[in-house]
C-alpha cells in the first residue's frame, strides 16, 4: 500500500506524487535564485563604471530576474501537467483526480497571472518613473545644496502618469470590449476552444494587456533576438582576436618606437632653428603625439587585459578563459547546432499553420495538431523517456532565446528606427541604457514565450508527454502500445478530453489568439520576418571574417581617460572659468600653459 499524507483539503493524496510536485516548484526555486545571480552579474558587467545609480542597477536587475522566472516557468507548467498521467497507459494517474489537478493548476495560473502582472507593470510604471527619476538628476542644484527629493519625485512621477493612463485604458478596453473571436464559427465545436473563451473580465482584460505588450514586443523580437539567435553561436567560433593578443602587443610596441624615433627625428632637425620647428614639422609634431597617445592607450589596454597591475584573481581568470577556449568552440558549435534546428522547426510549424490551422485568420492562426514532422518537438518528446532531460532541455532552450535577445541588444544598440540612442557595450552603458534595454527585453521576452509555445514545440509545449488510449471501452492500453495516441486540443474523442490536461502557458496564449484574432495573426506572421533576419543575419556573419576593430578600442580607451580625468578634477570644476579669463589652461601642480610652454603668469 502507498504511503499517504494529508491534503490541506483533508483527504489522503499519495506521497509519491506530492513530492513529485514539491521537487518541481523547488527546482524551480533553485533555477530562479541562479537567475537571480545572472541578472546581478549582467547589470554589473554592462553597466558603466563611472556612470551608475544603486537605484536603476536595483530596477534593471529585479526586471531580468522577474522576466527569467516568468521564462523558466514554462518547463515547471509542462512538468506538472505531464506528471498527472502515464505516457504508457494513456491514463490519468490514480491521484490525478479532476479536484487535485484543478487545485494544481490554480495555482499554477495565479503565479503565472502574477508574474506577467508584474512584467507589465515593470516595464509600463517602474522603469519608465526611475528612468524620468535619473534624468532630473541636477549635479548644479546638488552642489548648491537646493535639491529637493520631493520635488525630483514629483517631477518623475508626472512624467510617468502618462504611461500610467495608458495602462489604465488597456486594462479598460479588455475589461468591458467583447472577445473579437467569441463568435460562432466552424471552429467553436470543439470544447478545447469553448474552454479557452470561458475566461471572467479580470482574466479577459490581463489577456487583451498582455496581448497588446506581445504583440508591440514581437517587433523588439523580430530585429534583437533573430539578429541575436544567428550571431550569438557564430560569435563564439569566430570570436575577433583578443586586445591582448601577441602580435597586437609587438606591433603596437613596434610602432611606438617607430613614432618616437621620429618625434627625435624632427627636434633634431630643429636644434640649429631660431624659431624652433617650421610650420610643418609643427604639424607632423602634432600628428605624432596625437598618435603617441593612442599607441600608449593601446599598450595599456593590452596589458590590462593580460592582468598586469590587476589581482592574482583576476589573473587567473584570464588563464582560465585562454585553456577554456577549445570549450568556447565546442559550445559555439553546440549552438550553432540549436539555432539551426529551431529555425528549421519555427519554419515547419509556421508552414504548417498557415496551411492546416482549423480557421486561419479568424483565431489567430491556431493549430489543432502537428501535420508534418517537427523535429524539436519530436526531440523533446523523445527526450522525456531519460527523465528529465526533456525539462532540462526545455529550460536550455528559453535560456539560448533570453542569451540571444541580450547578443541582439548588444549588437544592435538601443534604437528608434535607425537612430541608434544608447549603444550596449561591457563596462560602457550608460544607466538610461540600461533601463530602457530592460524594458525592450520586457517586451521581448513575452514574444520568446509565444514562439517557444506556440512554433518551436507546439504540441511538447501543450501537453507535455501525455497520451490517451483509443480504446474507449478499457481504462488504459496496458498491453496495447498501438492504441496510445499523443494528446491534440483538436481530438474530439472523450478519452482524449478526460485524459489531456493543457499547459496554463498555452491555454493563455491561445486565448489571446482566439479573443483577439488581429493580435494573433500579426504575431503570427511576424515570425516570418523572424525567420528572414535570422537567415540574413547568419549569412552575413558566417562569411565575414572577424576583425579587431582597433577604432573602438581607441575611442573607448580614450573616454576611459577622459572620466578619470573628470573625476580627477572635480575638485577644480569651475577653473575652466579662470581659463577664459587669462586665455590659458591650468595644469597640473597649478602651473599654467600655453600650448606646449609652461609659464609662471598669473600665480
Amino acid at each position: 500500500m502507498d504511503p499517504t499524507i494529508l491534503d490541506v483539503a483533508g483527504d489522503t493524496a499519495p506521497a509519491g506524487p506530492l513530492l513529485q510536485t514539491s521537487l518541481i516548484w523547488l527546482a524551480y526555486a533553485v533555477a530562479v535564485a541562479l537567475g537571480f545571480v545572472v541578472s546581478v552579474i549582467t547589470v554589473l558587467t554592462w553597466q558603466a563604471a563611472h556612470d551608475r545609480s544603486a537605484v536603476v542597477s536595483a530596477v534593471s536587475v529585479f526586471t531580468l530576474a522577474a522576466l527569467l522566472a516568468t521564462l523558466l516557468l514554462l518547463p515547471v507548467d509542462i512538468a506538472l501537467v505531464s506528471s498527472t498521467g502515464d505516457p504508457l497507459l494513456g491514463a490519468k494517474k490514480a491521484w490525478a483526480t479532476p479536484a487535485r489537478v484543478d487545485a494544481m493548476l490554480s495555482t499554477l495560473k495565479a503565479v503565472y497571472y502574477s508574474l506577467y502582472s508584474l512584467d507589465a507593470l515593470l516595464c509600463l510604471v517602474v522603469i519608465p518613473f526611475t528612468y524620468f527619476w535619473y534624468e532630473e538628476y541636477d549635479e548644479v542644484e546638488e552642489e548648491d545644496g537646493t535639491a529637493s527629493a520631493a520635488a525630483r519625485l514629483w517631477r518623475a512621477a508626472k512624467y510617468t502618469l502618462g504611461f500610467v493612463v495608458f495602462v489604465v485604458v488597456v486594462f479598460l478596453i479588455g475589461f468591458f470590449a467583447p472577445a473579437a473571436g467569441s463568435g460562432s464559427g466552424g471552429h467553436m465545436d470543439l470544447d478545447y476552444f469553448k474552454r479557452l473563451l470561458g475566461a471572467n473580465h479580470g482574466e479577459k482584460a490581463l489577456t487583451f494587456a498582455v496581448g497588446l505588450l506581445l504583440t508591440l514586443g514581437t517587433l523588439c523580437y523580430v530585429v534583437y533576438t533573430g539578429s541575436g539567435l544567428a550571431l550569438l553561436p557564430v560569435s563564439l567560433i569566430k570570436s575577433a582576436p583578443s586586445i591582448s593578443a601577441p602580435e597586437l602587443s609587438a606591433t603596437t610596441a613596434s610602432a611606438l618606437e617607430r613614432n618616437r624615433e621620429l618625434q627625435r627625428q624632427l627636434e633634431m632637425r630643429s636644434a640649429g632653428r631660431p624659431g624652433g620647428l617650421s610650420p610643418r614639422g609643427r604639424r607632423e609634431m602634432d600628428a605624432l603625439l596625437r598618435e603617441e597617445r593612442t599607441l600608449v592607450r593601446r599598450l595599456r589596454l593590452a596589458a590590462e587585459a593580460r592582468g598586469e597591475g590587476r589581482g592574482a584573481l583576476y589573473r587567473a581568470w584570464t588563464k582560465l578563459q585562454a585553456v577554456l577556449r577549445p570549450l568556447k568552440l565546442l559550445g559555439g558549435l553546440v549552438l550553432l547546432v540549436l539555432a539551426l534546428l529551431v529555425w528549421v522547426s519555427m519554419l515547419i510549424t509556421a508552414v504548417d499553420k498557415a496551411a492546416h490551422s482549423l480557421c486561419k485568420q479568424r483565431c489567430g492562426y491556431i493549430l489543432g495538431h502537428l501535420t508534418l514532422f517537427q523535429p524539436a518537438n519530436w526531440l523533446l518528446v523523445a527526450s522525456a523517456a531519460a527523465f528529465p532531460a526533456d525539462y532540462v532541455l526545455t529550460a536550455l532552450l528559453v535560456l539560448v532565446f533570453f542569451s540571444s535577445s541580450l547578443a541582439g541588444l548588444a549588437a544592435v544598440g538601443v534604437r528608434f528606427l535607425w537612430i541608434r540612442l544608447f549603444p550596449l557595450r561591457k563596462g560602457r552603458t550608460a544607466p538610461q541604457g540600461l533601463l530602457l534595454a530592460a524594458a525592450l527585453l520586457a517586451l521581448m521576452l513575452l514574444a520568446v514565450d509565444y514562439a517557444v509555445a506556440m512554433l518551436v514545440a507546439p504540441q511538447y509545449a501543450t501537453y507535455g508527454t501525455q497520451t490517451f488510449c483509443l480504446d474507449a471501452s478499457a481504462a488504459d492500453c496496458r498491453g496495447r502500445p498501438d492504441m496510445l495516441r499523443p494528446c491534440s486540443e483538436a481530438l474530439r474523442d472523450p478519452a482524449a478530453q478526460d485524459v489531456c490536461t493543457p499547459t496554463v502557458a498555452s491555454t493563455f496564449l491561445n486565448r489571446v489568439a482566439l479573443a483577439w484574432p488581429v493580435l494573433g495573426g500579426a504575431t503570427f506572421w511576424a515570425q516570418f520576418a523572424f525567420l528572414a533576419v535570422f537567415l540574413v543575419v547568419f549569412a552575413t556573419s558566417l562569411f565575414r571574417a572577424p576583425r579587431l576593430d582597433l577604432a573602438a578600442i581607441d575611442e573607448e580607451a580614450e573616454v576611459d581617460e577622459e572620466e578619470a580625468g573628470l573625476l580627477a578634477s572635480a575638485g577644480r570644476r569651475f577653473g575652466a572659468a579662470w581659463g577664459d579669463i587669462t586665455g590659458r589652461a591650468r595644469t597640473e601642480g597649478g602651473r599654467e600653459g600655453y600650448g606646449a610652454v609652461e609659464g609662471s603668469e598669473g600665480r
